[in-house]
């Protein structure tokens, strides 16, 4: 999938999973700060590739993509696997507290985001051709359908005008079905 639509499921998500359990004391910092962090997740995932965006948000970024991705030497490994996302969460269990202030913005709220879009991001690309390494290190990629052409192939026509079209489709007949629900948790967002 592009980058393009691995955000877009992952606001998808963000927003299914937020109306389906409302966080308890959203207040806006927190609120602003999980639609980033959804984002931010869905795009780690790929951060051993050398297009990723993220790259571009570190100082000499360029510089130590070069480096990380030695470390992976290949593109769908440990970051695209259930131990890689596993190990993501316990490092960002240690390191969000630190950097938020939970007067302001709740550093749980922010991981859960975070989370969802990178768990997003790999269900995702579970339904390209490549499939995702979900055991690393076993070599044998997961993917639905289990036939590998019958999937999705990265960029092309399909995803482009149906998956990423139809994404925003399901989002706006989501939010519709339940606004109630969207209404109430957005005006129970306090400063």
């Amino acid at each position: 999938m592009t980058g393009r639509t691995h955000d877009a499921v992952a606001f998808a998500s963000l927003v299914t999973v937020a109306t389906i359990f409302p966080p308890e004391d959203l207040n806006l910092y927190t609120a602003f700060a999980a639609v980033i962090a959804s984002n931010v997740g869905a795009l780690m995932p790929d951060m051993d590739s050398a297009g990723n965006r993220l790259w571009s948000f570190f100082p000499a970024g360029h510089h130590l993509s070069k480096y990380y991705r030695r470390i992976f030497y290949k593109h769908r490994t440990l970051s695209h696997s259930l131990l890689g996302t596993f190990i993501v969460y316990k490092l960002l269990q240690i390191i969000l507290p630190v950097f938020f202030n939970p007067e302001f913005i709740k550093p749980e709220i922010v991981l859960a985001a975070t989370m969802i879009g990178y768990i997003s991001h790999i269900a995702a690309d579970a339904f390209t051709e490549e499939g995702v390494p979900l055991l690393f290190p076993w070599r044998v990629s997961f993917g639905f359908p289990p036939i590998s052409s019958w999937r999705i192939k990265t960029g092309q026509w399909f995803e482009k005008f149906v998956i990423y079209p139809g994404l925003w489709i399901y989002l706006l007949w989501f939010v519709e079905r339940n606004k109630n629900v969207v209404v109430e948790m957005l005006q129970s967002i306090s400063t």
